[in-house]
């Protein structure tokens, strides 16, 4: 059950629980409100131009309505299994009908990423999929992470929210670092969520030219993007390593 509630401008959605699936700020409908799904916006740090982003799990449509209102020159793609979140995105949060650049599918995130017609496709892979409950990915595994790589282009790049019990995060970090070159991570916010960030092609990291680019980025979007600068940092130092959690039976890595 969807249950939308709203305070002091704050409109959020719920999956039946208390868990906040997404949120928006009725005054600005279009700006991204919590700062796990800012970060999911950290690509940009590394590439200023995507011809195609596709969300995985449409939440409140923070991202699909960010992108589709602010990078022009893209096209947004989402994809969303349970057609009341579509439904209520648009008549409560603000999401435009589809048209030549925005197509909101109603249809299964795993059955989108393994359509072979989709391999090489996508430039940019925003993947933020949970079920009722919050608790975990409802999609994740070695295959998933490796039909998301599939689907992206030479130089594409995946951020992932991983809102889980700790410290199952490192269990998700290795399955993706199986199907991509790069792997890096930013610190804890909102009382679990980790957003990661998984790369195609290793990139070649300049962490000077990135504060460059996260200047720009604040000054043009408004997104904190030098507070991803100070995580992807502290990452490069180590500072941030999770714990991963052992197979069942089996030993600690």
């Amino acid at each position: 059950m969807l249950t939308i509630l709203e305070n002091d401008g704050l409109r959020t959605l719920h999956f039946g629980t208390p868990a906040v699936q997404g949120a928006m700020r009725v005054a600005r409908p279009d700006d991204i409100e919590l700062e796990y799904v800012q970060q999911m916006m950290m690509w940009l740090l590394f590439r200023d131009h995507a011809e195609h982003i596709v969300q995985l799990g449409l939440g409140a449509a923070a991202l699909t309505k960010f992108c589709y209102q602010r990078l022009l020159a893209s096209h947004v793609t989402a994809v969303e299994l349970n057609p009341d979140v579509i439904s209520t995105c648009r008549q409560q949060f603000a999401l435009p009908p589809n048209d030549d650049r925005l197509n909101v599918l109603n249809m299964d995130a795993l059955d989108y990423v393994n359509d072979f017609s989709r391999r090489r496709t996508i430039d940019i892979l925003q993947v933020d999929l949970y079920d009722a409950r919050a608790h975990a990915p409802a999609v994740s595994s070695e295959a998933f992470y490796a039909a998301c790589a599939n689907t992206l282009s030479r130089d594409g790049i995946m951020t992932v929210n991983l809102y889980c019990d700790w410290p199952d995060h490192g269990r998700h970090i290795r399955m993706m670092e199986t199907a991509f070159e790069a792997v890096a991570w930013l610190p804890e916010v909102h009382d679990g969520n980790i957003v990661a960030i998984a790369f195609k092609r290793s990139p070649s990291v300049d962490f000077e030219a990135l504060r460059e680019r996260a200047t720009h980025l604040h000054q043009t979007l408004g997104l904190p993007a030098h507070t991803w600068v100070d995580g992807l940092f502290a990452w490069m130092l180590g500072e941030l390593d999770i714990p991963v959690m052992p197979e069942a039976g089996g030993l600690p890595s």
